[in-house]
This record gives structure tokens, C-alpha cells and sequence, in this order.
């Protein structure tokens, strides 16, 4: 594979509008050819016999069962609302009527 060139990260650099100093460029220049390497050694293991997955670990139904608990009345719930209208938060219109 080859090695990615100080210009190339210089390019970079310009297409993502990112200032860099030589010095930058020069410190970067190695540590991007090293990602772009590891990045093949991993695309060489993702083997067809792996399954593809949506999460790390094989977890299911993690969430607790849903449970009915006692919660606040409707009055409960607006005692502090500004305003409220049949049992809801009365809020400033925003839309035009049609």
C-alpha cells in the first residue's frame, strides 16, 4: 500500500479547510499512512463467516417489563402551568389558522 505523501495531507487539509503549520503536516503525514494501514489489516479479518451485527454484544429485551405505578392527576400535573385549557398546557399559537 502505498505511503500517504505530506502533499496529500497538505490537500486534505485545504478540501476540509484546515489550517496546518509544516510542522503539522509533517506529524501527520506518518500517523495518517499508520490509520490508513490498520485500516486495512481490520477490511483483511471482516471475514463472510461473521455475521453483521447492530450492536457489539448479543443482548435482547435488556429493558425492564412495563409496570403501571401511580403518577400525577391531570390537576397534579398543571397546578404549575401558566395556563391550561381541558385538562392541557395552554401555549401561545405559533401557526397561522387555515
Amino acid at each position: 500500500m502505498p505511503s500517504i505523501t505530506r502533499e496529500e495531507v497538505a490537500h486534505l487539509a485545504r478540501l476540509a479547510r484546515i489550517e496546518l503549520s509544516d510542522s503539522e503536516l509533517d506529524h501527520l503525514a506518518p500517523q495518517l499512512d499508520q490509520i490508513i494501514s490498520l485500516v486495512g489489516q481490520v477490511s483483511q479479518v471482516a471475514a463472510d463467516d461473521i455475521p453483521p451485527t447492530s450492536h457489539a454484544l448479543p443482548l435482547t429485551n435488556v429493558m425492564r417489563a412495563d409496570e403501571n405505578v401511580p403518577c400525577l392527576s391531570p390537576e397534579q400535573a398543571l397546578s404549575g402551568a401558566p395556563a391550561a385549557e381541558e385538562q392541557r398546557f395552554r401555549v401561545p399559537r405559533i401557526l397561522e389558522e387555515d
